[in-house]
């Protein structure tokens, strides 16, 4: 909503020092939202002055047409003789009254005026359109004619008021009255503890039964119509220049003055109307239902076919308007440039129903003003005035006469009434307020209220959005002051804090980010189709997925039950943008659906649910396990004048997963393996105990394809829940031994089906406690030395006592047991 400043000081005394910054300082603290002040004419200096056209010469010999003009301006420019002035806009002839901006001044924009040579002439000045002087569009899409009454050499920057300051307010959904001059002036009136003068406190004539005839068959959907009419209208009149003006400060194109008055009003009141021509509207105007399939022209040319729940304003022939919404073309008012102009209309104020046009809106696609406001409130007891204020100012504007009749069609109704203990904004806001301060500020609001500990609320009828005790207490506490309530931070109960599982997944993101990875967490959304790309089997349990019954997307309706998918995207987008050292992770939640589904049960509103029915509804859930997964491509570590650097590869994956392993307190045991979307050949199985709890490894090559991946890309996804169990995440002090290490090197030879993983389990446990560690620091293969079908495996083990020093012995006595164990469980023997 745009605000004028000097319109809504018509209505609030403002002090003559605040400005457009100071009022939007002082309604923010009220709670509207203020999103901008725009200085119009900020950078206007004239002289801009009213000026006659006396001559047109037409210039030839030019590529568009060029007119020569002498212009009457007065005495503004010094001498009292004609201005010359060239021009390209043909909307003007001789005679006609328009602005001139003289040399010396500044138009918008910081366009300084002075005199210049062109098309053969000297031009001393401008005659201005209204986009030059910042007025916005007329219509005309050229120069600003204006009426012949203006007085030659008069200042245009007073006689248009181009200097003003708006306040642009994002109106929420629950202050329809903000829509509104009449509701801004309120709210800032209140701001500033002065009185306002309200322009719907009109005398009003009361219904009678001369007035134009009309049928409510819809009271449920329009509780209040109001019908006045005005007669011998001119239909040469324009609006004034003070009108335009403001329906162009406040964002609305003038148009016709019939249309200019029921706008103009509109945005004074809030209350949206519609002028029918009489002449074209035939018998009693109704209101109803549409009947399925009828078909109205709306006042933008387009045929809409109607619904069944779509209200509308009918005459004999059938519909003639979208209730709230949009009027019919078949009734439309005559524009001043059309042969045979509007000379009678009667003006429509009624207050339909929120819910059936915001529908009606959202079916056809189509807001407009009126919807905007009828879908956040409008006060119905300001229909009749806005009839009024209408008439009152077609009579004044255009020389007619207001009819006797006044139909007014009311549906019975109550005011709204709550009862609040008179303490209850106190208790809300923690700030001891005081009944006086409550009743006040409530009243201020427009509310009637009566009592002592218990206040008896009427609610004024411009706020329907005051529906209960809360909301009232939110009316005193913005009034009072948001910024004035103190800043208390809650106290929990002690002991409470993170949980176990929180503190592992936090920990798991940080040591990954620690590792070089960036979190790319994604939604949980995935297409069916994305399991075949994985080359997952047809009965592998991550194809049966829960489906979402309004998904987002038809594309991916179903919930993901792996996080690769996802960051597939992610590495995908990054790439193709340019970032192709990649090395992404998240950790989230994917949905495995329960062996027997059940229907959740509807919780109480009225009450807090039961432990029981609580269960209920978490037994009707998905499981949902909580999965972290890596994904690389590119560099692993950067070449430079340190070195080549190295490309990323499943030894990077498989080492994510170690160190995911270690923040849990988990021996992650690692062995080859084969699945799904990983490469046969360069997949690893990982196991805590004998549970598998995920793979690493490089993605197959058709993964790759399928996904668009870069070459060579790896990946690893684990079960953070099943580490979780398994874990503990007590931390540990080192333990630092005295005494010196030895070190034993084993080669063993072994069939190549053997896994290293084995191996290395059979020397740990052969090794007995006095080994400390154990690395692969080599594998070999060569058929002639080492025989067909074999392979060498090479360990580095590290021996140490706590309490002494190990002979040669020892360590050689623990070495063996090693191999001799290895040798028993998989055949190695040592390497010769």
């Amino acid at each position: 909503m745009r605000v004028p400043l000097s319109w809504l000081r018509e209505y609030v005394d403002l002090p003559a020092t605040e400005t457009g910054r100071d009022v939007q300082a002082k309604l923010i603290s009220a709670g509207l939202e203020v999103e901008s002040v725009e200085h119009l004419g900020a950078d206007l200096k004239g002289p801009l002055v009213v000026g006659q056209v006396l001559t047109i010469e037409e210039l030839e010999g030019f590529k568009k047409p060029i007119r020569f003009c002498t212009v009457d301006v007065g005495q503004a420019n010094g001498t009292g003789e004609p201005q010359e002035i060239v021009c390209g806009a043909r909307n003007f002839q001789v005679g006609d009254k328009v602005v001139v901006v003289l040399p010396g001044a500044t138009l918008p924009g910081g366009f300084s005026i002075s005199a210049r040579k062109t098309y053969g002439k000297t031009s001393h000045g401008m005659i201005c359109s209204g986009e030059e002087l910042g007025m916005g569009d007329d219509g005309s899409h050229g120069i600003v004619v204006l009426p012949p009454e203006t007085e030659v050499g008069k200042d245009a920057i007073e006689l248009l008021e181009l200097v003003d300051e708006v306040l642009d307010i994002a109106v929420t959904a629950n202050r329809g009255d903000c829509l509104s001059i009449r509701g801004v002036a309120r709210e800032a009136a209140i701001a500033y503890g002065l009185p306002l003068r309200d322009p719907a406190l009109l005398d009003v004539p009361g219904p009678n039964a001369f007035g134009y005839p009309v049928q409510v068959s819809e009271p449920l959907g329009c509780d209040r119509f109001t019908a006045r009419t005005v007669t011998g209208l001119s239909p040469e009149a324009r609006s004034p220049l003070w009108l335009q003006r403001r329906l162009q400060k406040v964002g609305m194109r003038p148009i016709s003055l019939a249309v200019d008055v029921t706008n103009y009003v509109m945005m004074e009141l809030g209350q949206p109307l519609h002028a029918y021509d009489r002449s074209l509207v035939q018998g009693t105007i109704g209101v109803r239902r549409a009947a399925e399939g009828e078909q109205i022209v709306t006042l933008d040319g387009v045929t809409r076919k109607l619904h069944a729940e779509d209200l509308v304003i009918t005459d004999e022939r059938g519909p003639i308007g979208l209730a709230g919404v949009m009027g019919g073309a078949n009734t439309e008012i005559a524009d001043h440039e059309s042969s045979e102009g509007t000379t009678d209309v009667v003006i429509e104020a009624a207050h339909f129903d929120a819910v059936a046009i915001a529908r009606t809106a959202r079916r056809h696609k189509l807001s407009s003003e009126a919807s905007r406001r009828f879908e956040r409130g409008v006060d119905p007891q300001a229909a009749a005035a806005a009839a009024q204020r209408t008439v009152d100012l077609l009579v004044l504007l255009a020389g007619g006469t207001a009819e006797a009749g006044v139909t007014e069609v009311v549906a019975p109704s109550a005011p709204h009434t709550i009862r609040v203990p008179a303490d209850h904004p106190d208790k809300v806001a923690g700030v001891e307020y005081g009944r006086e301060s409550v009743v006040r500020r409530l009243q201020e609001v427009g509310c009637d209220v009566y009592g002592q500990d218990e206040l008896i609320v009427t609610v004024p009828s411009w706020r329907p959005d005051l529906q209960e005790i809360n909301d009232l207490a939110e009316e005193v506490i913005r009034l009072e002051g948001y910024e004035n309530l103190p800043s208390t931070l809650p106290k929990p109960p002690a002991g409470r804090g993170l949980t176990q599982r929180q503190r592992l997944h936090r920990r798991v993101g940080r040591v990954l980010a620690g590792a070089g990875y960036v979190e790319a967490p994604n939604y949980p959304f995935v297409g069916e189709q994305v399991f075949d790309q994985l080359l997952l089997d047809a009965d592998d349990p991550k194809r049966r997925v829960v489906k979402l019954t309004n998904p987002l997307n038809d594309e991916e309706p179903a919930l993901r039950t792996s996080l690769l998918p996802g960051l597939f995207g992610a590495l995908r987008r990054n790439d193709g943008r340019g970032s192709h050292d990649l090395a992404l992770f998240e950790t989230g939640l994917v949905f495995l659906p329960r062996a027997e589904q059940r229907v959740a049960s509807v919780l109480p509103v009225d009450r807090r649910p039961t432990d029981e029915e609580i269960a209920e509804l978490d037994a009707a859930l998905p499981e949902q396990p909580r999965r972290v997964a890596v994904v690389l491509a590119g560099a692993r570590e950067q070449a430079g004048w340190w070195g080549g650097g190295r490309p990323a590869g499943w030894a990077d994956a498989v080492e994510a997963a170690r160190v995911v392993a270690r923040e849990a307190g988990v021996e992650l045991v690692v062995r080859g393996g084969q699945y799904g979307p990983w490469h046969p050949g360069r997949c690893a199985e990982l196991l805590v105990g004998d549970t598998v709890v995920g793979h690493a490894g490089e993605l197959h090559p058709r993964v790759v394809k399928a996904f668009g991946l870069p070459a060579r890309t790896s990946a690893m996804e684990l079960d953070l829940d099943v580490l979780e169990t398994a874990g503990d995440d007590t931390p540990q002090a080192p333990s630092i031994s005295t005494f010196p290490v030895a070190t034993q090197d084993v080669a063993l030879v072994v069939d190549k089906f053997v896994p290293h993983a084995e191996v290395e389990a059979a020397l740990r446990d052969g090794a007995g406690e006095l080994l400390e560690g154990i690395r692969l620091f080599d594998v070999y293969e060569n058929e002639e030395q080492l025989g067909d079908g074999k392979k060498s495996l090479a360990y580095a083990l590290r021996f140490r006592a706590g309490d002494r020093t190990l002979t040669v012995d020892e360590a050689s006595a623990a070495r063996d047991a090693a191999v001799a164990l290895a040798g028993e469980r998989s055949g190695a023997v040592l390497r010769g």
